[in-house]
């Protein structure tokens, strides 16, 4: 009898674990930010099944060149750049209906800054990296998920050799630490990355803000942390090269180069791990357009596994929570191409589901 009670319990546990594990969403939101100079409306959201790799278009929201877009770490809201070269530049907020792909609009405030071209959140202060402006800028928001004025402004510096691509201050990256301590920023121009501190959501320099700086001509562009904070990397626009760092504290500390193209075209952009961070992935521009695939190793090394030719002008990609698929953003071929990854080799096999987006440039999915 006894035997028979535990067998009836095992069974019951088992259903009820198959059962919890089927209804879990495979349906994701999905966010696809645009340029709006060719037609485009400006932000369109789909839903993205994460199991078949197909997705479905929900709705649009216009805005000017929307290059960016983040949600909240709830999904309540979306935060969307104006990436414009003059005073119009400016950061949005939106509400967002998860279930319906409604954005609705909240406000927006300037970047004073031109040409914003990322943005980042902490759930209390929004953060833009404004390209052409050089600059940093800092947004309170507001419980109802919008936008205060800005409140500061961080400049970043010139000092690296290219005389055309740095001649004048970029920043191109703005990234919350894992620990939420600290933000770091690419600082283009002076080839190295700077450190903020944290403190009741307001944000300093530190006395060491310069916290690394890179190889001459490197030209940082964005920033990839794994999930427990131990290793964080840059990819180069410039030099298509990636750094390793040891990450501790705030301190990021450079211990392999490793080149993601052999092209020379000078267009590195994106880089992601994969959910399980066995795999690192870079897009790179202007020649031979392509993702470089990396395996990690246990102490965040990489060694180069293959490269996967694209559409032109690859952007940002993004990979599914799952680990499934890896969604690439072409701007110029107007699609973002759907990769399958291999679960043991990370190589990408298109599956042939385009998503026609015209000018499409960044992709995020809301969970």
């Amino acid at each position: 009898m006894k035997r028979k009670l535990l067998f009836t319990a095992i069974v019951g546990m088992c259903m009820m674990a198959c059962q919890s594990k089927s209804s879990e969403p495979d349906e994701l939101a999905m966010l696809v930010g645009t340029y709006t100079n060719k037609g485009s409306e400006g932000i369109y959201t789909f839903r993205f099944d994460q199991a078949n790799g197909k997705a479905t278009l929900l709705d649009s929201a216009k805005v000017v060149n929307p290059s960016y877009v983040i949600p909240s770490a709830d999904g309540k809201y979306v935060y969307a750049v104006t990436e414009t070269s003059d005073s119009t530049a400016a950061l949005n907020a939106y509400a967002f209906d998860n279930a319906t792909g409604k954005l609705t609009y909240i406000n927006t405030e300037l970047t004073f800054g031109e040409d914003p071209c990322y943005v980042a959140t902490n759930g209390k202060i929004a953060v833009t990296a404004n390209y052409s402006g050089g600059s940093m800028t800092v947004f309170p928001l507001r419980s109802d998920g919008g936008i205060q004025r800005m409140d500061t402004v961080f400049c970043g510096t010139i000092g690296g050799p290219d005389l055309n691509r740095q001649r004048s201050p970029h920043v191109h990256c703005t990234y919350f630490s894992p620990d939420g301590r600290y933000i770091f920023a690419t600082d283009f121009s002076a080839d190295r990355i700077i450190r903020f501190d944290i403190s009741n959501n307001a944000i300093r320099p530190l006395e060491s803000q310069v916290v690394t700086n890179l190889n001459a001509d490197y030209g940082p562009r964005h920033i990839e942390f794994s999930a427990d904070g131990s290793h964080a990397y840059v990819v180069g626009e410039l030099s298509d090269d990636i750094t390793v760092m040891d990450h501790a504290n705030g301190v990021l500390t450079p211990k392999q180069v490793i080149n993601g193209s052999d092209a020379g075209a000078r267009g590195g952009a994106d880089i992601h791990l994969s959910p399980n961070g066995k795999f690192l992935y870079t897009s790179h521009r202007l020649k031979e357009d392509g993702i470089s695939i990396f395996s990690v190793a246990a102490d965040g090394t990489l060694t180069k596994v293959g490269y996967q030719l694209t559409g032109i002008h690859p952007r940002n990609f993004n990979i599914t929570p799952n680990g499934k698929y890896l969604l690439c953003a072409c701007r110029d071929s107007d699609v973002i191409q759907v990769y399958e990854i291999n679960p043991k080799t990370g190589l990408l096999k298109d599956t042939e589901q385009d998503i026609h987006v015209c000018q499409a440039v960044c992709v995020k999915f809301v969970e």
